[in-house]
């Protein structure tokens, strides 16, 4: 059976979501991962794309997400502050862009980014695009479409606006806004010709079956990157105590999202340092990106170890496309 879809889709096909859900209940696993990475290496080829994150705007979000340390409503201490030193965010991608990271995004805590603060950090990304090669990138809530309109002149390529779970479950997790708001912000972006980055997190008690349905959600959506983060449980939040997922969990979870959606950028994302041990057979399973450096609240992952474990693992890098880039700006 795997086979037998896996040929269909790189014959152009699809794959149903009786056919995903069917695949769980595969006994043979590795059949599953090698052909999610065959899968990779025809629609992705090797190389591996890194992006990175700054934490732009930190805490006194006003949104109930169960999983989110930077929500009032829980007690997590985060450090809390309206706005990152604007020198230190154009010093952070250039630093980037000299490790060969493809693309920087600045994230902001909130609803929706005010209109002040997007001004200040529009400035930012121009004086980014300026001085680096780097594609730039942001993640600022729920914005309108002046307001993206404002950050694609600024120079943005990919607005960032994650469908967090499925659609069936969205409510379970999070009740001061909606799936539908989200997908309506994402169709703004796009509609302003902004690139979309749009994935979840997984382990926050959801089935495999509803992790399918957020994969097929997103599918629909033709989201061309697709971060999957593995839960890091934070004392403070309402999913403190969530149960780890098991290895084939997650693997599984990253071969079907490429069996999904096969031409898009399956990206490793938060939650890195909970799945080390197995990241070598994460690559190996569909993935064809990843988040390096640190998260939001969180230390994330050393960009130099990232890069040796990528091309040890048969990845090339981005440097060849970040010299393409420049060559453009020249």
């Amino acid at each position: 059976m795997v086979q037998e879809i896996k040929e269909r889709i790189l014959e152009g096909g699809s794959i149903t979501q009786e056919e995903a859900l069917d695949l769980i209940s595969l006994e043979n696993k590795e059949e599953l991962y090698e052909a999610a990475d065959e899968l990779r290496r025809h629609y992705k080829g090797d190389f591996m794309e890194m992006c990175s994150i700054m934490n732009a705007k930190s805490g006194k979000c006003t949104q109930n997400c169960k999983w989110c340390s930077q929500s009032m409503f829980h007690n997590t201490n985060v450090e809390e502050y309206e706005l990152v030193d604007l020198k230190e965010a154009e010093q952070l991608a250039d630093e980037n862009a000299s490790k060969g990271v493809y693309r920087f995004s600045l994230v902001t805590s909130g609803r929706a980014i005010s209109n002040g603060n997007l001004d200040k950090l529009c400035g930012v990304y121009k004086s980014i695009q300026r001085k680096t090669p780097i594609h730039l990138c942001a993640s600022m809530g729920l914005l309108n479409r002046s307001q993206l309109d404002k950050l694609r002149e600024a120079g943005v390529g990919h607005y960032h606006c994650n469908i967090e779970t499925a659609p069936s479950y969205f409510k379970q997790v999070c009740t001061s806004h909606t799936m539908e708001e989200k997908i309506r912000t994402i169709k703004a972006a796009r509609s302003a010709g902004m690139g979309i980055c749009s994935g979840g997190i997984i382990g926050m008690g959801e089935t495999m079956e509803q992790r399918i349905e957020m994969a097929f959600t997103l599918s629909e959506l033709e989201i061309e990157s697709i971060p999957l983060n593995v839960l890091m449980p934070v004392e403070g939040t309402q999913l403190a105590a969530a149960e780890p997922l098991s290895d084939e969990e997650v693997l599984t979870t990253f071969a079907l999202f490429r069996f999904i959606n096969p031409k898009a950028n399956i990206r490793l994302a938060g939650g890195r340092n909970l799945i080390s041990h197995i990241q070598n057979k994460a690559l190996k399973a569909g993935v064809s990106a990843a988040l390096v450096g640190d998260y939001l609240t969180t230390v994330g992952t050393n960009i130099n170890q990232d890069k040796e474990a990528f091309t040890g693992a048969g990845f090339k890098l981005d440097h060849e496309l970040l010299e393409e880039n420049t060559c453009c700006k020249a």
